[in-house]
């Protein structure tokens, strides 16, 4: 019936060739219009995943309590020194607040005024007596440049600690690394670079960690999700800000961006980088594959209209009934490609074969549409089955290519029936010259019958094999090793999670109250996985009697130096000159045998010969920074005792709501970029906490949906495709023929994923249920073929059309393993192993499988 009914589809095409040429090209004209004034694409990855499950309802719900900490651009400002980092990062926070437009939320989280005023009281007792230690000795000093901060001031400095050497009151290795430190700044500047003396350092008489070295900016921005990059916009006015302050590593600055904004940026930018070469040369080798499958430009062309057709008709239809696309769904195209060219090749190279036996085209396409009609309709719809197996599932992404792919395969059918026979007979394609079927493969087809039980035996044994090593299949469910690592957001991320504070990876749970969380917090650090939990209470330190009355006993030696009744008004290029002179006299007097002292004085004579030209740049390297960190100075010495009722709103916000809920964040003990210690600490977090969200159980949960989605899709495919087969072939066995290659190829591609250790993830797992939906294609057409009395399925036209195919679905299929983004690249390497593995089962295993054929039907 349905060989039939195509039969007369097809020569009714041939008999209005005209009109229906006419009405695909309306449609083509139309589509393509209707397409290109309304699709989108919204590349906001957060709507991958549906929203109505039970975990993502428990993020969103902290979304919406802390709407601060979502869609975060995080910008990492490192610094030569602890001053520059600071004050690059206050400075470049400032301009981009100056943006509302742009920056919704910027603030630098550590140096809000609440942290440098209080900084000390969440140090140990002991470490806040030697900061107190440090700045008593530094008393006279301090004075001096509190009363006149600047290059006069420093040189003032500078003469009362060589005076206090001559007279024996400061021993010189007291004073050796303020000068080296001056020394260092001094020669840079007289050399034309920028090179500023850390005044922290100095003063703190400790050398900086790569803590002290790094500011972090967090913001957020505006996103644009009708662009390919939403962030894209925001990152580049952090750069133009970073260029207008002067925030270049070459003078002693760096400015890396990263956080959720940047991280899928990078991935959409890396998916998108390439994507023309690669493109180019998949259409390219398609076209070559078509020419040598085909032979004839005439078909050619009627096949690449055929494609053009139906790809502009179902992007039209994805426009109208799923609205925009996603990154994932927008790989239908890719899809359509394959399969619209496989039928494409399976009715032309089936054409092609009868013209040859039959010379008439009227009667070589009506055998062809009687021969290959059924086969292609069988194969096109389990197609399509396959893709819309993946429409139920909670992974939305997927579930949309489902629609589309699905949709778009009944459209390949139909143009394929009707579009393409239209063009052939307007184009009336020459007679064939030779055999259309690989004429060598007659002694492949004889040996494969002859030692069928061997070659069924060999294939037993290899998916016995396979099945031992399923049990070492491994998933990478960690998003960030589908990146590429060197991408600016990537690498910024690992360099940030050296330190475990930065990490990540952290648990957030909701509590009612603080009590509540502090209960909660106990609870958790008792675990073994857990390496210290955050809350608002933490923000109260312990001990602050002890430590304020530290503090107070500097503020009362300190205070009036730091905050001196007059502060000398700036000098003029003269008056420091005059300055440096007595300073430098004062450092010949003891150079003998003191090195430090030497060094200074001989830079101080190269500053006096080059005058009024080297001030500039020693002003910047040695006196700028000088009020800020004496403002520093006094905010540290003005630590007030610290209640849950005093911290300020601005650190309160990211802890507790104004209803009361308080946040507990819970760190991770280990490496946490290891998949093992993440699950582990997930798993435990949550048997405590079962409301518990954050990045790891986002991560782990995504997984889950994911592989179930793929799981319940696989499953849907097979028992869908299953029903179609025995509705159309009626026999269980043969359905069972059709099935069972397609199942090694199965089992061979995740042995191999295995034995080359190609884990399992996101991207490339799509290519299981794709391998069921393209690989039955290949199947269904020699099982037909033996079912009408055929044999010899390796010479014949439809082997020929199966392997050019095939050769076309790879390159699409390859194209994609050469993409920059490791994810893609991962899902290409599988799909083009899985396809091999399908034309390898097909070509050897499912001809000994099936045996001689049977009697052709009557």
């Amino acid at each position: 019936m349905m060989g039939r009914v195509i039969a007369t589809v097809v020569g009714w095409s041939r008999l209005h060739a005209v009109a229906v040429l006419a009405v695909a090209l309306v449609l083509a004209l139309t589509a393509g219009f209707y397409a290109a004034n309304r699709i989108t694409v919204d590349t906001n990855l957060d709507k991958l995943i549906s929203p109505n499950l039970s975990w993502r309802k428990r993020a969103n719900e902290m979304d919406k309590a802390f709407p601060q900490k979502v869609d975060l651009l995080v910008i990492v400002v490192d610094g030569a020194t602890p001053d520059q980092a600071e004050d690059a990062a206050l400075a470049l926070a400032a301009k981009l607040r100056a943006q509302p437009a742009m920056f919704r939320d910027v603030r630098v989280p550590d140096l809000n005024n609440f942290f440098r005023r209080n900084g000390l009281l969440f140090l140990p007792k002991t470490e806040v007596q030697d900061y107190a230690n440090q700045m008593i000795a530094a008393q006279p000093f301090l004075g001096s440049l509190a009363a006149d901060p600047s290059l006069r001031g420093v040189f003032g400095v500078i003469q009362l600690m060589a005076q206090g050497v001559q007279q024996g009151a400061v021993p010189p290795r007291d004073i050796a690394t303020a000068l080296n430190a001056v020394h260092r700044a001094a020669a840079s500047a007289l050399a034309g670079k920028y090179d500023p003396l850390s005044w922290q350092t100095l003063l703190s008489g400790t050398a900086p960690t790569p803590d002290d070295l790094r500011r972090i900016i967090l913001t957020q921005p505006t996103l644009d999700y009708s662009a390919l990059m939403p962030g894209k916009k925001a990152v580049d006015a952090v750069r133009s800000a970073a260029r207008a302050l002067g925030l270049t590593p070459d003078r002693g600055v760096s400015v890396h961006v990263t956080g959720s904004v940047a991280l899928d940026d990078a991935q959409l930018a890396t998916l998108a980088k390439g994507a023309g070469f690669s493109t180019a040369l998949s259409l390219s080798l398609l076209c070559l594959w078509l020419l040598l499958a085909l032979r004839s430009l005439r078909i050619f062309t009627a096949i690449i209209v055929t494609l053009t057709v139906g790809l502009l008709a179902t992007t039209a239809f994805a426009v109208f009934a799923i609205g925009p696309f996603n990154p994932i769904s927008v790989a239908f195209a890719v899809l359509f490609i394959g399969i619209s060219v496989d039928l494409s090749i399976q009715f032309s190279v089936r054409y092609r074969d009868e013209r040859y036996r039959a010379g008439d085209f009227t009667e070589a396409l009506a055998r062809a549409a009687q021969g290959i009609g059924r086969p292609m309709a069988v194969a096109a719809l389990s197609a399509g089955v396959g893709f819309f197996s993946f429409v139920p599932t909670d992974y939305n992404g997927v579930s949309d290519l489902g629609w589309i792919a699905g949709v778009g395969m009944l459209i390949a059918l139909v143009l394929n029936l009707t579009l393409l026979p239209a063009l052939l007979s307007l184009l009336r394609p020459r007679g064939e010259p030779r055999p259309v079927g690989f004429a060598w493969a007659k002694a492949v087809d004889s040996l494969l019958i002859r030692r069928r039980r061997a070659v069924l035996t060999g294939a037993a044994v290899v998916a016995i094999a396979c099945l031992v090593t399923l049990p070492r299949i491994s998933f990478d469910f960690n998003p960030l090793d589908l990146q590429n690592q060197k991408s600016e957001a990537v690498a910024t991320l690992n360099a940030l999670m050296s330190d475990p504070m930065n990490t990540p990876y952290t648990i957030d749970i909701l509590t009612p109250s603080p009590t509540a969380a502090a209960v909660l917090a106990k609870r958790l650090d008792s675990l073994p996985e857990v390496d210290q939990t955050i809350t608002v209470s933490s923000f109260v330190p312990d001990d602050q009697d002890a430590k304020l009355a530290i503090i107070a006993d500097a503020r009362t030696l300190l205070a009036p130096t730091v905050s001196p009744a007059t502060v000398k008004p700036p000098p003029t290029d003269q008056q420091i000159l005059d300055s440096i002179r007595p300073a430098n006299a004062e450092l010949k007097k003891i150079t003998n045998g003191y090195a430090e002292a030497e060094r200074l004085s001989h830079t101080l004579d190269g500053i006096l010969a080059k005058g009024t030209r080297a001030l500039p740049l020693l002003k910047t390297n040695l006196a700028d920074e000088i009020p800020d960190r004496l403002e520093d100075v006094r905010l540290a010495l003005a630590a007030q005792k610290i209640t849950l009722d005093s911290i300020p709103p601005e650190v309160k916000r990211d802890w507790m709501t104004p209803d009361g809920r308080t946040l507990v964040e819970v760190y991770p003990k280990g490496d946490a970029r290891d998949n093992a210690v993440l699950r582990r600490f997930a798993t435990a977090v949550q048997a405590v906490a079962p409301n518990a969200t954050g990045s790891p159980i986002t991560i782990l949960e995504s997984a889950h949906t994911v592989t179930r989605a793929f799981v319940t899709a696989g499953l849907i495919a097979v028992v869908a495709i299953a029903l179609l087969l025995v509705v159309v072939l009626r026999r269980t066995r043969d359905v069972g023929l059709v099935l069972l290659p397609l199942l090694l190829a199965g089992v061979l591609t995740l042995a191999t994923t295995v034995g080359f250790g190609l884990p399992l993830n996101y991207a490339n797992i799509i290519a299981l249920p794709l391998l069921l939906g393209i690989g039955v294609s290949f199947d269904i057409y020699f099982v037909m073929r033996w079912r009408a009395g055929h044999s010899d399925l390796l010479q014949s036209s439809t082997a020929r059309a199966i392997l050019f195919s095939a050769l076309t679905t790879g390159t699409a299929f390859g194209s994609l393993a050469l993409s920059n983004h490791p994810g893609t690249a991962s899902m290409g390497a599988l799909l083009t192993i899985s396809l091999a593995y399908t034309l390898l089962c097909t070509f050897i295993v499912l001809p000994a499988l099936l045996g001689p054929a049977p009697p052709p039907p009557e």
